[in-house]
């Protein structure tokens, strides 16, 4: 990709996280970023695969989902702030992106970060071809990893997305990765933490040092592999790979922590290498 296409990208996406709780409008998004509307829509779905209108309403849910998780307001509140007219609007959004209506959410879900903010775009090879892919920012995070020190992360890889994006759809591949989230989310106990870090991973922090303690929490995560969810009367099986990777005491820098989980996940799914 071309150099100023990837400056239009990081502005774009600058525009995005300054305009969550604003009203939005994609031409001064296309200017902020020094490109024509035609151009940014071609940019998003090129890089993304989505439409600009769905990249920001995915950004805004889950920004909502997080005031769900950590405060007390109601979903009204929260609807408008994030620009939702009515409770009800934002239920069918919410349900529409999560599975579950906004009330279901906050009494059973521990995750919230379904769509993070995407940072610049990142290449590498796979199977001999080049590939475009999100690289989600956790820079955010990186100081409570660092304070994990001496304690497991295992990085989850949902098994063939691409190929159900490519054969089956978009939705299809939505609905594969909100079923990954949920079996990581639904081993979550008190004090682990799950965040998102591509289009397919997601890491679970366990604060657990016990080599096979990790391992057996894995394991009836993994335990579901080739269960099903549907899409338009079709049953896909979802799997995962996994890899544990143990924090190491000592300055650990952003960019090689990131391609430690990145990097962590067994090649065979249902296993966990460590």
């Amino acid at each position: 990709m071309e150099a100023d296409k990837l400056t239009s990208l990081a502005a774009a996406l600058e525009y995005v996280e300054q305009n969550l709780t604003s009203d939005f409008s994609q031409e001064k998004c296309a200017r902020y970023a020094c490109c024509s509307l035609s151009g940014l829509q071609k940019l998003f779905r090129s890089v993304f695969r989505r439409s600009v209108g769905d990249y920001v309403a995915r950004r805004r849910l889950t920004a909502a989902a997080r005031e769900l998780q950590q405060t007390d307001r109601t979903a009204l509140d929260i609807a408008v702030e994030f620009g939702w007219g009515s409770a009800e609007a934002f239920t069918r959004a919410f349900s529409r992106v999560w599975g579950v209506t906004p009330s279901e959410y906050r009494r059973s879900w521990h995750f919230s970060g379904l769509c993070p903010r995407l940072d610049f775009p990142r290449h590498f090879m796979r199977e001999g071809e080049l590939i475009m892919t999100s690289k989600y920012d956790i820079s955010e995070l990186y100081d409570y990893i660092r304070s994990r020190q001496g304690t497991y992360a295992v990085t989850f890889d949902a098994s063939h997305l691409m190929e159900i994006n490519d054969t089956l759809g978009r939705e299809a591949g939505d609905k594969v990765i909100l079923e990954c989230i949920r079996r990581i989310d639904r081993e979550c106990s008190d004090g682990m933490m799950m965040f998102r870090i591509g289009g397919d991973e997601f890491v679970m922090m366990t604060g657990l040092s016990d080599r096979a303690e990790v391992a057996a929490l894995a394991g009836k995560i993994l335990a579901h592999n080739g269960e099903s969810v549907s899409h338009g009367g079709t049953d896909i099986p979802v799997s995962m790979r996994a890899g544990a990777v143990m924090l190491r005491p000592g300055k650990l820098s952003y960019s090689e922590l990131f391609t430690e989980l990145v990097s962590a996940p067994a090649e065979i799914p249902g296993d966990v290498r460590f």
